[in-house]
């Protein structure tokens, strides 16, 4: 108005609200606000399909006093609004709950994911989850997995978390075979089956195989199968280890996992949870 219309400052700043001290003296960004915001588009860039609240989790380390209303200005300012997909029209159907574990190693829930190296040859992911702490017991990959190769998986990862008191599988011939039946009822552990064509009911493992195509295999490409399993095992312990999670408490979940394990005497003891 000032520039265009001719007005005396004074009228102008009326007009509009605002005080003569503040349009002669515009606020200036403070250094710590810079580099919070330069951390912030660091954080966007590398874990692309963080919104505002996870990327405050990732700063508020280094960054103590800063509350969240301050990242999501800093945020939207720097343009890094995550775009949001739209979901698929499906038909409403009764849908059964998922029981919830109550305590860790109380259900696995597991599932395989497909991926292929640049030159085609497909890649099986076996994906193991920890429906209670949310934490990736382990994830496997290989050409190709029969019972026999998911048993042994298992049994290694048993060897530090402990064995499960149960299960959540799909009916995948891996998981409907005498090996893996057996080494489930030579363990004594519950074997819980989803309906056939209801992913819905193994939630937990399909929210896991979301994150886990979305920050690691779509934005990677495995040239053999070494590169893909040492950039999955470094992702698996990014997850596990740095990432928070929403449903732990805005936690890591292997961290969610040690302290509840340290409630118990025996980290390795099955709980009574779902059978």
């Amino acid at each position: 108005m000032i520039g265009e219309i001719g007005l005396s400052e004074r009228r102008a700043c009326a007009l509009v609200g605002l005080s003569r001290d503040a349009y002669r003296h515009p606020p200036l960004v403070d250094e710590q606000t810079r580099q919070l915001k330069a951390k912030i588009i660091d954080v966007a860039h590398t874990r692309r399909r963080f919104g505002y609240r996870r990327v405050h989790d990732m700063v508020k380390p280094a960054f103590p006093g800063v509350n969240h209303k301050k990242i999501y200005r800093l945020y939207t300012e720097a343009g890094l609004t995550v775009r949001k997909r739209k979901k698929a029209k499906r038909p409403v159907g009764e849908r059964q709950p998922l029981k919830m574990a109550l305590a860790v190693n109380d259900v696995w829930s597991m599932d395989f994911v497909s991926d292929s190296l640049v030159n085609g040859r497909r890649l099986k992911c076996l994906t193991v989850a920890d429906d209670f702490s949310h934490e990736a017991v382990d994830i496997a990959v290989d050409f190709g997995m029969g019972g026999a190769y998911v048993v042994r998986i298992l049994d290694q990862a048993a060897r530090f978390k402990g064995y499960p008191s149960a299960v959540r599988t799909d009916n995948g011939p891996e998981f409907t075979s005498r090996v893996f039946m057996g080494w489930c009822q030579a363990n004594g552990i519950a074997h819980l089956l989803i309906e056939p064509g209801k992913p819905t009911q193994n939630g937990y493992i399909e929210s896991f195989n979301g994150k886990f195509r979305d920050e690691c295999l779509n934005e990677h490409w495995f040239d053999n199968l070494t590169q893909a399993r040492t950039t999955i095992a470094a992702w698996r312990i990014d997850y596990n280890e740095v990432r928070p999670h929403s449903s732990c408490g805005r936690m890591p979940p292997a961290k969610y996992a040690a302290l509840h394990r340290a409630t118990r005497q025996d980290p390795f003891t099955k709980t009574e949870g779902i059978s």
